[in-house]
């Protein structure tokens, strides 16, 4: 049976409450290589790929430095994931979007290693359509590749897909593949800077988008 849409998901910051460890883990990296970077500028880049983060947090010195600092991250990120939590009424709203006979797909920019975690922690392969991470794509956000890529893998247009992340990139990556985006605040970015980046709505959670998602963008896609 045909689909009435698909509803492609973001993880750290938006279904994993992850974003801070992030941003904890670069923060040791740039110092032990010697560069330490205020962690406010940090977050600010948290959802882009990691060459992209790393270009606008190094600057001149990323090609000598980003390896070491990439490599470093990992480390420590890794030492942290016992930390990693699903965020609230994650299993809840995939249970709805399936109810809905919506296709949920993860689209996240997440390396092999972190993406086990991910998905260790939502613990929901039953609920999701596909999953799409680093390796499927050329290109990270802000650039489309991760929201065409997911589209892909749910046989859907763009005007029959909505996208839930946390971050401006995510917005921005959303706008250039053509899919409405939806905010949500768990990732510590403003409901301004997500709007005015050109995000469709803002909820606090995807807990209180699942409270409104009738009436939501999401919801618009049964009609």
């Amino acid at each position: 049976m045909t689909a009435p849409g698909a509803v492609l998901l973001d993880a750290d910051g938006t279904l994993v409450d992850s974003t801070y460890l992030h941003v904890s883990a670069w923060s040791q990296a740039f110092a032990r290589i010697g560069q330490p970077v205020d962690s406010w500028r940090i977050h600010r880049c948290i959802g882009m790929g990691s060459d992209k983060l790393l270009a606008a947090l190094l600057g001149d010195r990323a090609d000598e430095l980003g390896k070491s600092a990439s490599e470093l991250h990992s480390e420590i990120y890794a030492g942290t994931t016992d930390r990693i939590r699903r965020l609230d009424g994650v299993h809840e709203l995939l249970r709805a979007l399936r109810e809905r006979g919506l296709r949920a797909v993860l689209s996240t920019s997440a390396p092999p290693d972190e993406l086990e975690h991910i998905r260790r922690v939502l613990d929901a392969e039953d609920l999701l359509h596909a999953v799409t991470a680093a390796e499927d794509v050329e290109e990270a956000k802000p650039e489309p590749d991760l929201v065409t890529t997911a589209l892909a893998k749910a046989a859907m247009p763009a005007e029959r897909a909505v996208f839930v992340g946390d971050a401006v990139w995510d917005v921005e990556a959303c706008k250039r593949a053509g899919v409405p985006c939806i905010g949500v605040l768990t990732g510590g970015i403003s409901a301004g800077e997500l709007r005015d980046a050109g995000a469709v709505a803002v909820y606090g959670s995807v807990g209180h988008l699942l409270d409104e998602l009738d009436t939501s963008a999401v919801g618009r896609l049964l009609h």
